[in-house]
């Protein structure tokens, strides 16, 4: 007979006295709607949830809101929670600096300002001044500053602003000299920058969407545009458009000197063409680099009549190549950073040298080389970690980045161009001692036997004796590289004796595009398995147990959580599928959702209907099984993964699972999109009610 787990024992007693009286779910009307998918028929009966416009809708969230937060407002220390992490959240933050015309900007954080602060100072010694304060847009803080764009002189600064965290961008001018905003005002632009030329910039817009259609209509049609300063947006000059193919998405950059206008054309989140013309010659037309959208490929810099791209062309960890413009044909580039064992993730041109980030094992390495690929020296970092910044411009003799990990704040450290010496420039003052804790990287097996990498980190002392609360996040998708990184929220987990885990799935480009495609469309179940390995390992391994373990993922990895709820509940405690793509046979019918097929494929095709089928969420919950204690989190401006993937999922859920011993609740955040732009005042609500909801449900009191 096995001994008793004492320890086990009291957590047990402990979570069985928290344990809220039964939960009463909101009914939810089912429809009669039904899709033939070749010749498969599959019911739909949530569909009505698709119209966010609809007063059923409305009701049907605030019903759902109300029994949530009925719950959340259960859990004793749920205020102690949020009171802490207001108060470790509360510090100055700083983005990297950068250097644009003569003066210096950055970005800081007061400590619990909702929106970031744009700042300029005239050198590094002198006092900063506020330039524009998002904070001001709006009373609430859910109007965002989204992104700023200069023109190689600096004499203006385009920025654009976001609402309650939509997708969408409206573009306004600042005089730099007077600080004044020009008159200028562009509308319905979505991802898509300013690339500044002559006395414009080039973008990208979508047609104004049908009223009641903003959130949820299908963005097909973008173009590109010219836009001349002082000018109306009725009055800009079209320069690109496909209308035979409305889901080619067109993207436009321009080089450092302006010379070059670089279009590029993608049919989805994978792939894409590259065309660069010569604007120093009006009569010039675009000259194709690359045609087949085979593979990722994105223009560095020009070295006069030269172009510098990053691509993964015969080279799946990426290479940089120089191509000749008279002579663009493939067998043509010249190799300047060829192929090496570990991903090339990065490269900027500063200061006539070439600045390269690569990834060995999901952690930086980063090299100064020449502009003909002779390497010079590496840049040495403090730790193993993530170094990010190195941006610059040609005339440069310094460049700014950031490191951090998962125990080391980002810290902030100036680099001289000439002499090769790194100095700290900025240090976090968060309350958080990262002597006190450690991170190992590991290694586990996938179920086909893929090695696959995993970081773990905790308090020094850790006892692996299976009683460690734990929490699993990972993401495996659209070449995406998850990289150690320093997490306020975490702090709340770390100093309760928790562990902290974040696996690297196939999907992701930690090791290149064979990862990546290892992990998409036929391969899909591989991303599943990883992280379902990884999990196994960590109760395996004495980490965790499943009564202690809780798994997070947020859009493509809240489909992650969806699955592997539905393929493996016993394995987990809590789950919280975040902003989740959860119906697989509908997901490319909203907004921007087309262009991920050729990440997941489509239900129009029989092939990959059949594959998603096999796995989608909304279709593979178990009727009456024993589900993991869940929190479905989405918001109602989401207009990437618009939230009826997360409002459909969790009607489904509750209605199949509906006598599930743990609670299946879906919090959903008003004024608030997929997660750009969102308040802090919102992200600290949000993740405090996650802490709590995850260690109510493992037995853990705080």
């Amino acid at each position: 007979m096995k001994k008793i787990n004492i320890a086990s024992l009291l957590c047990l007693v402990v979570l069985l006295a928290q344990q809220p009286s039964p939960l009463s779910y909101p009914e939810t009307r089912k429809g009669n709607v039904t899709d033939d998918y070749h010749g498969t028929l599959v019911a739909d009966p949530y569909r009505w949830l698709e119209d966010d416009n609809s007063e059923e809708t409305a009701a049907w969230v605030k019903a759902q809101n109300e029994v949530t937060f009925n719950y959340l407002e259960q859990i004793p220390y749920r205020d102690k929670i949020k009171d802490r992490l207001t108060e470790v959240w509360d510090y100055p933050k700083y983005s990297v600096p950068f250097k644009k015309g003569e003066n210096y900007y950055f970005y800081k954080n007061d400590g619990l300002q909702n929106q970031y602060v744009l700042y300029v100072q005239d050198d590094l010694e002198s006092v900063a001044e506020v330039l524009i304060d998002p904070n001001t847009f709006s009373e609430d803080g859910t109007v965002a500053l989204s992104g700023i764009y200069f023109p190689k002189d600096a004499r203006y600064m385009g920025y654009s602003k976001s609402t309650s965290g939509s997708d969408w961008r409206d573009f306004y001018i600042m005089d730099l000299e007077t600080r004044d905003d020009l008159e200028d005002h562009l509308k319905w632009v979505k991802f898509s920058g300013m690339s500044w030329a002559g006395d414009g910039f080039y973008y990208g817009r979508f047609p104004e969407p049908a009223e009641g259609e903003e959130l949820s209509g299908t963005n097909e049609n973008s173009k590109i545009y010219y836009h001349r300063i002082g000018t109306d947006q009725a009055e800009d000059k079209l320069i690109y458009e496909d209308l035979e193919n409305p889901r080619i998405l067109p993207g436009v950059s321009t080089t450092e000197d302006e010379r070059f206008l670089v279009l590029y054309r993608s049919k989805g989140t994978h792939g894409n063409t590259v065309a660069v013309r010569d604007l120093s010659n009006p009569e010039s037309d675009f000259i194709d680099i690359v045609t087949d959208f085979d593979g990722e490929h994105s223009v560095v810099d020009n070295v006069g009549d030269k172009i510098l791209m990053l691509t993964d062309r015969d080279a799946s960890k990426n290479r940089l190549v120089q191509v000749d413009l008279a002579n663009p044909s493939e067998e043509n580039w010249k190799d300047i950073l060829p192929e090496t064992d570990h991903t090339l993730a990065s490269v900027s041109s500063v200061g006539g040298k070439l600045i390269a980030r690569y990834m060995r094992d999901a952690t930086s390495r980063v090299y100064v080389y020449s502009l003909d690929g002779t390497l010079e020296r590496e840049i040495e970092l403090p730790a193993l970690g993530t170094a990010r910044g190195f941006s610059g411009e040609r005339d440069m003799t310094e460049v700014f980045y950031s490191f951090q990990s998962f125990a080391f704040p980002p810290t902030i450290f100036h680099y001289d161009m000439n002499t090769g010496e790194s100095t700290i420039f900025r240090t976090s003052e968060v309350d958080f001692n990262p002597d006190l804790y450690e991170t190992e990287q590991i290694f586990y097996t996938s179920k086909d036997g893929t090695r696959v990498p995993m970081f773990i980190t905790y308090k020094k002392g850790m006892v692996r004796d299976g009683t460690n609360p734990t929490l699993l996040y990972a993401y495996g998708g659209f070449n995406i590289s998850l990289t150690p990184s320093f997490s306020t929220s975490n702090i709340i987990l770390l100093e309760k004796g928790g562990i902290y885990a974040l696996a690297n799935l196939r999907g992701g480009g930690e090791y290149g595009d064979k990862w990546h495609k290892g992990g998409m469309l036929l391969n899909k179940q591989n991303v599943f398995d990883d992280f379902i390995s990884a999990a196994e390992y960590l109760v395996r391994e004495g980490y965790t147990s499943p009564e202690k373990l809780a798994v997070r993922g947020g859009s493509n990895g809240g489909l992650l959580i969806g699955v592997v709820m539905n393929q493996r509940p016993d394995l987990f405690r809590v789950a919280f599928p975040a902003v989740g793509v959860m119906d697989m046979l509908r997901f490319h019918k909203f907004t921007i959702g087309w262009a991920w097929a050729v990440e997941y494929g489509d239900s129009d095709n029989p092939e990959y209907f059949k594959n998603l089928y096999s796995y989608s969420p909304l279709h593979n919950i178990k009727v009456g099984g024993a589900y993991p204690a869940t929190m479905i989190t989405t918001a109602d401006h989401d207009d990437r993964v618009v939230p009826a993937h997360s409002f459909k999922y969790g009607a489904t859920l509750q209605e199949k699972v509906r006598d599930n011993e743990l609670p299946l609740l879906i919090r959903i955040e008003t004024k608030a999109g997929h997660g750009a732009g969102k308040p802090t005042s919102k992200i600290i609500e949000e993740l405090s009610d996650m802490w709590s909801f995850m260690f109510y449900n493992i037995g853990l009191s705080y």
